[in-house]
């Protein structure tokens, strides 16, 4: 069995959508968690603007590692997924493969790490932080310009910032057309470099995770 991550992004429109929106961040984790084959899961809200402390009501996420393929789509041609879908205005999902990681998510690293991406081609970003309370202000403090900066960087194909806990347990979801494209922001950017910096020297964060994975289709 080859391991498959998805993560599928869902638009609510109009009061009534997204309500029942948030009302699944309690109600579906139950649900999704029985599903046959699924190792992982993360249902997340998302930020307004890219990456931000306005959270955007209108699009939610849930990532997901499936033991394959096969589980992958039994889930996605379930009447579950036929009523997520049904609530909302639009979804779309991204079938990744992880192939580099470091770090904990809630204390475990659940990726299997699968040989290479193929050179030039596209690749997400997966990177989660759970900040430390006292470094808050500070964080969100210098976010905005990262975010901003982000925007303009050739190669940048879907950025978002999605994330557990509002303000606390926070990530962001890239893709990119290439791993040289992704690193000259992660590595050149100025606003970028400076926040990496400051995390390493004044330990703002509890637990943190970054992953990179091959794309392997946009459903």
């Amino acid at each position: 069995m080859e391991q498959i991550v998805t993560i599928t992004f869902f638009k609510y429109q109009g009061l009534g959508q997204k309500w029942t929106a948030l009302t699944n961040m309690g109600l579906l984790p139950r649900r999704i968690a029985s599903t046959p084959g699924l190792t992982f899961f993360k249902l997340m809200g998302s930020g307004k603007d890219g990456f931000s402390i306005r959270p955007n009501w209108g699009t939610y996420c849930l990532l997901a590692i499936w033991e394959d393929r096969s589980a992958a789509e039994a889930y996605f041609n379930s009447a579950l997924f036929a009523q997520q879908k049904a609530q909302s205005s639009s979804n779309k999902t991204h079938y990744l493969r992880a192939f580099q990681a470091h770090g904990l998510w809630d204390g475990q690293q659940p990726f299997d790490l699968i040989g290479e991406s193929a050179p030039d081609s596209p690749i997400a970003v997966i990177t989660r932080a759970t900040i430390k309370t006292k470094h808050l202000f500070n964080f969100w403090k210098d976010v905005p310009q990262v975010s901003q900066s982000i925007m303009q960087r050739e190669g940048r194909r879907f950025s978002i910032g999605i994330g557990e806990l509002p303000l606390i347990m926070q990530a962001t979801f890239s893709i990119w057309d290439s791993a040289e494209q992704m690193k000259a922001f992660a590595y050149q950017s100025k606003y970028h470099k400076e926040v990496v910096a400051k995390t390493r020297k004044l330990g703002w964060y509890k637990e943190e995770m970054f992953v990179r994975f091959e794309v392997l289709a946009n459903g």
